[in-house]
């Protein structure tokens, strides 16, 4: 089976779920991946056993060892890692700058900055190897320009896409695409309960996102990298 290899993080999330989903369907082989070590199995009960596709679970993606474990692992089992697509990531917001607790700075900046550094760098020596990688990352609109009380995520998120564009123009030489998309608010049942007098309709589905990042793998893509790819939907 020639189909690429595609690790997708946050699996088991509304985003990583939906990405799995339609890379699945697309005929990508995948590896999932995700912090809990059950929960994919759950998720993905009919891949438990599949000979094209992995489950990697009780992965800690802040953890440069962990990440290089996985690596070893994808490589062992498929021989090449064609396609990262690293959806992880968090918000917390609400509060000004002065009185924001600094423990959400950390917590921020490390699902949003450090787990896409870290996946990053684990996948880039093989496809550099290979001389062809895709990396897909998610940012969002709201990296684009800071906004009252949401300080700390707009920040995490424009530093993933200051790493998106100078990961593009170090990689471009070696037929490393690196690219990210910009979802506006996704529309799942956690920000529907958490924002209930909001107009859904306006919200972006995470099948949607998911689609554009297929794109982005595609060989149709082939002359975009560093890219920050807006998926706004009517919003």
């Amino acid at each position: 089976m020639n189909s690429p290899v595609t690790l997708i993080t946050g699996a088991v999330g509304n985003l990583g779920f939906a990405t799995a989903q339609t890379f699945q369907t697309a005929g990508h082989r995948t590896v999932l991946v995700d912090r809990s070590p059950d929960r994919l199995a759950h998720a993905f009960p009919g891949l438990v056993a599949s000979a094209h596709h992995l489950l990697a679970g009780g992965v800690d993606l802040a953890d440069p060892a962990a990440l290089d474990r996985l690596v070893e692992t994808v490589l062992a089992r498929f021989g090449r890692v064609d396609i990262l697509v690293h959806t992880v990531g968090a918000w917390r917001g609400g509060k000004p700058v002065h009185e924001t607790d600094l423990t959400d700075w950390d917590f921020l900046l490390s699902v949003n900055l450090r787990t896409t550094l870290l996946c990053c760098r684990a996948v880039i020596p093989p496809m550099l190897r290979q001389q062809r990688g895709r990396i897909i990352t998610v940012a969002s609109r709201d990296g684009l320009a800071g906004s009252a009380g949401f300080a700390a995520y707009s920040a995490s998120k424009s530093a993933v896409l200051r790493l998106n564009e100078a990961l593009a123009d170090e990689l471009k030489a070696s037929n490393l695409n690196v690219n990210c998309v910009l979802p506006s608010t996704l529309d799942t049942p956690q920000n529907r309960a958490a924002m209930p007098d909001a107009d859904f309709r306006k919200w972006i589905e995470p099948a949607a996102v998911a689609e554009v990042m297929l794109f982005l793998a595609s060989d149709a893509a082939r002359a975009i990298t560093g890219a920050a790819l807006p998926v706004y939907g009517k919003g």
